[in-house]
């Protein structure tokens, strides 16, 4: 039996490429004052958005309970023995901490490993499908745990952002809390170190940040696989991987939405790019 992969949505993987390799994705909360949904599936991405930029109320966001995990863990069980569980990073959100506890309520007869990614969005996401493909291949769960903790360390996020106000509401800013008070046409761009946001740069344009994610890529010496993410800037998004497809081949350049729990912190107009390097 092969190990199954559980990941939640803040990975940012989308429907198709989830179901392809078996990906069992547990979604997180946002919450709109007295109304709640599940992440990604009770509220799409684009009603999220609309919300955020034209609502009065701030959304906030709630990690999936034990009780959720617990319930995704039953369900594998009945078809393996072993899982491999790999979340956002535990700075970020109490994710993990639900996993473990739900862990602990599942007989000893499955075996269940829960990883700290220390990563976010697709930087998250690029290394649970790469888990996924080697787990369809038939790797053992001890071999797939290693596999993951290499990749923590090839797996490089860069995000642009319009504005930091809502990551800073969300109290989610991190080592990047010193560059609010950075003048409105001042874009800043972060990555996320030891598993919180923290800056890089900062650029003067939406196009200007492009051109930064755009020249990030070269730096590597050799690329596994890319990610562009968007919360509402689909058409950027979609020239940003014209580009970077003369560098990397197509089909290794993978595209998403970043989902709407992080859109609570990145606000609508944010462009990512995840790079995985290979050893």
């Amino acid at each position: 039996m092969a190990v199954k992969i559980v990941t939640d949505s803040l990975s940012d993987i989308t429907d198709d490429v989830a179901q392809e390799l078996g990906i069992t994705v547990v979604p997180l909360y946002v919450r709109f004052g007295e109304e709640i949904y599940k992440d990604k599936v009770e509220i799409t991405t684009d009603e999220f958005y609309h919300k955020l930029a034209h609502g009065d109320i701030l959304p906030t966001t709630t990690q999936p309970s034990p009780g959720d995990f617990l319930d995704v863990f039953k369900k594998l069980a009945k078809e393996t023995d072993e899982i491999l569980v790999i979340v956002v990073s535990s700075v970020l959100s109490g994710t993990y901490q639900s996993a473990v506890q739900a862990r602990s309520m599942i007989p000893d007869k499955c075996r269940i490993e829960v990883i700290d990614s220390k990563k976010v969005a697709m930087s998250l996401g690029l290394i649970v499908i790469e888990a996924a493909k080697a787990a369809k291949a038939g790797t053992d769960l001890d071999k797939l745990a290693d596999l993951v903790r290499g990749y923590i360390s090839r797996s490089h996020l860069v995000v642009y952002f319009d504005t930091l106000k809502y990551l800073a509401k969300g109290g989610r800013i991190g080592k990047a809390q010193g560059l609010l008070g950075a003048m409105l046409s001042i874009k800043p761009i972060l990555t996320i170190k030891d598993g919180e946001m923290a800056p890089l740069t900062r650029v003067r344009s939406l196009a200007a940040g492009m051109d930064y994610l755009y020249n990030f890529v070269p730096g590597f010496f050799k690329v596994e696989a890319l990610a562009v993410e968007h919360t509402t800037k689909p058409d950027e998004a979609d020239e940003l991987v014209g580009r970077l497809s003369k560098i990397v081949p197509k089909e290794r350049i993978y595209r998403s939405i970043v989902s709407p729990v992080l859109g609570t912190y990145a606000g609508p107009i944010a462009l990512a790019l995840t790079v995985l390097e290979a050893e």
